[in-house]
């Protein structure tokens, strides 16, 4: 298991074709009888849909910053018990990563975790001669960075890759592919980038098979396979990560909530220590809760909350949860015996007409957050439970308006719970990415849900009876007691 066969599809920066090449190669390996474990590099909720497509496997997520360097072996391990290869599709550029942070977190790192060969795509358009120190200087920057071949995309003609392939060969780097500009394996975006699966399955579909054709056309799939198995095991001592009794590996601290928002916040020695205090004993044991029949925990799902991670539903069935998925769009009651709601991202406001028209669904998550049921929510659930969303009416669970605005936010949070929580008690420290188009604007007496270090040190979101909502996404494998202490409060509350 160890030594599962891995590539790393990486880029000089994002627009190369990331995202085609390392779906199409994934679906390329599929349909060639390999079992393909997809992941990709980062925070990114909208290519793995993409990746599943290509794969019939679910897509996961590789996060040195919010889960730590520690959790990325485990974790990809997890997700590719099972299979003949597995494909990386990489973020940004090659090494970038968290700002002001190093390597830490970007597609090197990752690879670097991995122990794992990487193949460059090269966006050609553009190039001819100077494609060759371009690649050298990818591939000599970081001597631990393994480079073992090139993709070379939107090559415009013969002649084109003629003189990209004699550029090529003073560079050291062999050439695996040259795939030829193709319109009709681009994927429509928009405000927060490609559009996701769910809300065009039928299209999708046909754009992975075109990208599987298209790599299978163009790259030497036997050599990039030979590559991948030349990876090796992986660092020593890495085992798979399991949600049944996942190991505590903390991020690095983020401070006290007194560092972190200047109020006072007297507690718990645990609570003001700034020591991770995720929940009960039994919780942070990592022994099992309470028995008694399993809680039922709804998670909104279909084309308006898109945005979750794996781990997340893993964790909280392993915690004895019952979960069950439901459509906000479509269905106009809560899951029968739901004792919790979990809201994640996703895009609201492209549905937020269809979401305010479903009045009973509304009025439903409306009454179990008033019963003090737990909810947690994350950035698009956030803007669900507003009163309203561009003028129209949402959940009114938080006294809050939202709207869309002309400014994205974008970035790593590192955050630290003020007070307690169904999701944390007050001082546990978590890191979140904050990825959004939207204002929330709050009415009087909020209490805030985390503290936040930076860009600016603020308070963020809200935390109400049993609800917990932030504009932060969350890694819940980073801090295990998240899932168990919001099950047990759904058996309790």
């Amino acid at each position: 298991m160890s030594s599962v066969p891995r590539l790393v599809v990486a880029a000089p920066s994002s627009g190369s074709g990331k995202t085609t090449v390392a779906t199409g190669l994934m679906a390329a390996f599929a349909a060639r009888g390999l079992a393909v474990s997809p992941h990709k590099v980062g925070p990114d909720y909208i290519d793995p849909g993409y990746h599943s497509l290509a794969t019939g496997r679910v897509g996961r997520n590789l996060d040195a910053y919010l889960c730590g360097p520690e959790l990325i072996a485990p974790l990809f391990l997890h997700g590719a018990r099972g299979c003949d290869i597995a494909v990386v599709e990489g973020v940004m550029g090659l090494y970038d990563g968290a700002a002001g942070e190093g390597e830490l977190a970007s597609t090197a790192h990752v690879a670097k975790l991995l122990r794992a060969p990487v193949v460059l795509v090269v966006d050609a358009s553009s190039h001819s001669r100077s494609v060759a120190a371009l690649v050298h200087g990818f591939a000599s920057w970081d001597p631990e960075v393994r480079v073992g071949g090139v993709i070379l995309n939107k090559v415009g003609s013969d002649r084109h890759e003629e003189l990209l392939r004699e550029a090529l060969d003073s560079a050291g780097v062999p050439v695996l592919g040259v795939l030829r500009r193709a319109a009709q394996v681009e994927t429509p975006a928009r405000h927060l980038g490609l559009v996701p699966v769910a809300e065009r399955r039928s299209a999708a579909v046909e754009a992975v098979a075109a990208m599987a054709a298209q790599v299978a056309r163009g790259c030497d799939l036997p050599a990039l396979e030979a590559l991948a198995r030349a990876a090796g095991p992986l660092p020593g001592g890495s085992a798979p990560w399991t949600p049944a009794s996942p190991a505590h590996h903390p991020t690095r601290p983020a401070g006290t909530p007194d560092e972190v928002s200047g109020r006072s916040a007297a507690g718990t020695p645990d609570e003001t220590s700034g020591r991770s205090a995720a929940g009960t004993p039994d919780e942070t044991s990592g022994r099992s809760a309470a028995g008694g029949p399993a809680p039922v925990v709804a998670v909104a799902g279909g084309p308006a909350f898109t945005f979750s991670y794996a781990e997340h539903t893993e964790l909280l069935t392993a915690a004895g949860a019952e979960v069950v998925t439901f459509d906000p769009l479509r269905d106009e009651h809560l899951p029968e015996g739901a004792a919790g709601l979990v809201v994640g991202g996703g895009f609201p406001e492209v549905y937020a007409a269809e979401l305010s028209a479903n009045e009973p669904l509304r009025t439903a998550v409306a009454a179990l957050a008033s019963s003090g049921a737990p909810v947690a929510a994350e950035c698009a659930g956030l803007l669900y439970l507003c009163r309203e969303l561009d003028g129209k009416p949402m959940c009114g669970v938080l006294d809050a308006t939202a709207r869309m605005t002309e400014r994205l936010t974008l970035g790593y949070r590192d955050a630290v719970a003020v007070g307690d929580s169904v999701l944390a008690a007050a001082g546990t420290r978590m890191r979140g990415h904050e990825f959004h188009r939207t204002a929330v604007e709050p009415g009087a007496g909020a209490a805030p849900a985390w503290g936040v270090r930076a860009p600016v040190r603020r308070v963020e979101g809200f935390v109400q009876q049993g609800v917990h909502a932030s504009y932060l996404h969350t890694h819940w494998a980073s801090e295990p007691g998240v899932a168990r202490r919001f099950v047990e409060r759904c058996r309790t509350s």
